[in-house]
């Protein structure tokens, strides 16, 4: 690959493929992907990086940790996938300067088939890298590289028919001690701040007013509670297949949007961890009742990739139906600490030598 240069980079690259049958031992190790790009790398999960240089951050100084598990559910096929690249500079074989790691954690839940979620997962964190911005600029760099891939994708649907599908695509992107959070459809990324669940996207649902006011803006409609009577999702990348959704002389264009939101944080040590989820996931827990799961099990065990299988699993116990992918990530190497609650003081109460007497009386009547 060629060498661009580079200002700010380092680390260890790490992927993680998604579960293809219900009965699998272990979520880490599955079929390759029909779309693998040569650059990405299957290695472990549970990958810490610490490479930052704590002058640069103030007394903050983040350990990241990740972890990532999928489960087909009760669908006949499997469309979620995800993807965790601890470094993402180093991962495409490009050089690294002042130890500053950028790394990349991906959810991706397919419709209508599996190839567009593994297209994106393999191919966009490469775009990202690739781009002359990057990672000076990298708010606008991630949105620009949404919109590339899916016309990318489309190239490859017009050369291959059987591959037209769509995917929505959460990412995130942790630089410092900076977080930024990508979003194209109803996959969601909720940290936890001190226990409280603080959420980092919004799903983007026909139900939603401003994207129903954007989506009528693009001539498209919403029927039904689905975008032109189709779709259940606002923003996908992909379904290129479907009239009347994307506009192919004008990138990004039509009612189902490829651009992604944005929302960049600024992480403390308040800021425990990151959990990304597909939307079957959020079916069956509410924003707090995940961070209020995954910090009791952390606190048990204090192991990242088995908290998320424990989301998975008790998300089916609950009853989800549809595919199930978590990913958590940890910005501590210890694990999350009880919450303490002031208990309120007792407040010392007594009695008159009117009322004791009183009191003795109605006793003494028993």
């Amino acid at each position: 690959a060629p060498v661009l240069p580079r200002k700010r980079l380092s680390g260890a690259g790490m992927r993680v493929d998604d579960a293809e049958r219900p009965d699998s031992a272990d979520a880490g190790a599955q079929k390759p992907a029909e779309l693998t790009s040569p650059h990405m790398e299957s290695v472990c999960e549970n990958t810490t990086t610490a490479d930052f240089k704590q002058s640069n951050f103030g007394n903050f100084l983040p350990n990241v940790r990740s972890g990532g598990w999928s489960d087909i559910g009760s669908r006949q096929y499997m469309e979620d996938t995800h993807v965790c690249i601890a470094d993402l500079a180093k991962n495409f074989g490009y050089p690294t300067v002042d130890k500053e790691v950028v790394s990349f954690y991906g959810v991706f839940d397919g419709h209508g088939g599996k190839d567009a979620a593994h297209f994106v997962r393999d191919n966009l964190p490469r775009v990202i890298v690739e781009d002359a911005d990057f990672p000076l600029e990298l708010e606008k760099v991630v949105s620009r590289s949404f919109v590339q891939i899916d016309s990318q994708f489309a190239d490859k649907c017009s050369h291959q028919r059987t591959l037209s599908s769509g995917t929505t695509a959460l990412t995130a992107m942790i630089f410092g001690r900076s977080l930024l959070v990508a979003n194209a459809g109803d996959c969601r990324a909720v940290l936890s701040r001190c226990g409280i669940a603080m959420e980092m996207s919004m799903d983007h649902r026909p139900c939603s007013l401003s994207e129903k006011l954007r989506v009528e803006s693009l001539g498209g409609y919403v029927d039904d509670g689905y975008l032109n009577g189709l779709l259940g999702v606002t923003r996908a990348l992909g379904d290129w297949h479907l009239e009347g959704m994307k506009e192919a002389s004008r990138p990004g264009g039509g009612p189902l949007s490829a651009e992604p939101e944005i929302k960049l944080t600024t992480l403390t040590k308040d800021d425990e961890f990151l959990v990304i989820g597909s939307d079957g996931l959020w079916d069956v827990f509410s924003n707090q009742n995940a961070v209020d799961f995954a910090r009791r099990r952390l606190q048990e065990h204090n192991d990242v990739r088995r908290c998320c299988r424990e989301i998975v699993e008790e998300a089916i116990r609950r009853g989800a139906t549809d595919n199930l992918t978590a990913v958590l990530v940890s910005f501590h190497l210890v694990a999350p600490p009880q919450i303490r609650v002031n208990q309120p003081r007792r407040v010392a109460r007594s009695i008159s030598a009117d009322g004791l007497n009183s009191l003795r009386i109605l006793l003494g009547s028993q």
